[in-house]
């Protein structure tokens, strides 16, 4: 456990109960199961890992189309036969057309890495049982050169999702569970303060008052992450915005927001809260 002192990294704020969920499951060798809405640090939780803990990093971005077998190895069956037909190369040797995915890369690492299951609920329902033989094993077999892939060493498997989909519970049973809470005005500050050290006071006051006023407009489609408010503060710097502005309009308004329908609900919303005389909105 010692050696896994997983403790956050300068541009990632982690509070003690993840440092103590990641420690754990580096410890025992479970994966990690991160859940939490979009814009919590999900993904850059595994980044922060591998660089606190010093160790390569494979990310494995699952699609809708994923196979479990997609992370393990692909037999390049096409370039086969373009060389049975066009080159000069051996291909009665079918091990140079098998290549190693992301898991089958972090399991022969030479040393101990960070493997990051990205969005494990946007693939089918099949997906993570397909997944856990061989994360319960650290091995595979290749039946193409009858070959079994043994981990060198047992990575740490982080794994994210959104919750778009429930994921089986034989599944949720080999896993260590966080739930990423979206971060109090207080941590956000923090946060804030690791990107904008300069920050003046009286902009980052006002800067999270607008926009957890905004988050808390009832039926946004997708409210605004941590990711976008630093994208709007860094406009609002650079196009000289001021506090007392800002307690006028929300100016940029399309950093924060990326729907039409959140668009409107907003600018209605936020218009009846105010003063008709005071209250002003741009967004260019």
């Amino acid at each position: 456990m010692a050696e896994m002192a997983y403790r956050g990294t300068a541009d990632y704020l982690a509070d003690e109960d993840l440092l103590y969920s990641v420690n754990i499951a580096a410890a025992l060798g479970r994966p990690l199961l991160v859940k939490g809405e979009p814009g919590t640090g999900k993904t850059m939780l595994a980044r922060s890992v591998a660089q606190a803990l010093n160790m390569p990093l494979y990310i494995w971005n699952i699609k809708s189309t994923s196979k479990a077998r997609d992370g393990l190895y692909v037999y390049d069956t096409v370039q086969r036969l373009y060389d049975s037909q066009f080159g000069d190369r051996d291909v009665s040797d079918i091990k140079q057309y098998i290549k190693l995915g992301q898991l089958g890369q972090a399991f022969l690492c030479e040393q101990r890495a960070v493997l990051l299951i990205d969005e494990i609920d946007k693939a089918d329902l099949e997906f993570p049982n397909d997944l856990l033989w061989e994360l319960d094993m650290m091995s595979f077999y290749i039946p193409e050169t009858g070959e079994t892939i043994t981990a060198r060493h047992r990575p740490v498997v982080i794994i994210t999702s959104n919750a778009e989909k429930e994921l089986p519970d034989a599944f949720l049973r080999r896993c260590i569970f966080h739930y990423i809470a979206f971060p109090t005005p207080e941590m956000m500050a923090r946060i804030v303060r690791v990107h904008f050290p300069r920050l003046e006071e009286k902009l980052l006051a006002a800067v999270l008052e607008a926009f957890y006023a905004l988050r808390a407009v009832p039926g946004l489609q997708k409210k605004p992450s941590t990711s976008e408010l630093l994208d709007w503060i860094q406009a609002l710097v650079l196009g000289g915005i001021t506090p007392e502005k800002l307690q006028k309009e929300i100016p940029f308004l399309g950093v924060l927001l990326k729907k039409n329908q959140d668009f409107d609900l907003a600018l209605r919303r936020l218009a009846a809260g105010r003063p008709p005389e005071k209250t002003r909105y741009s967004w260019n």
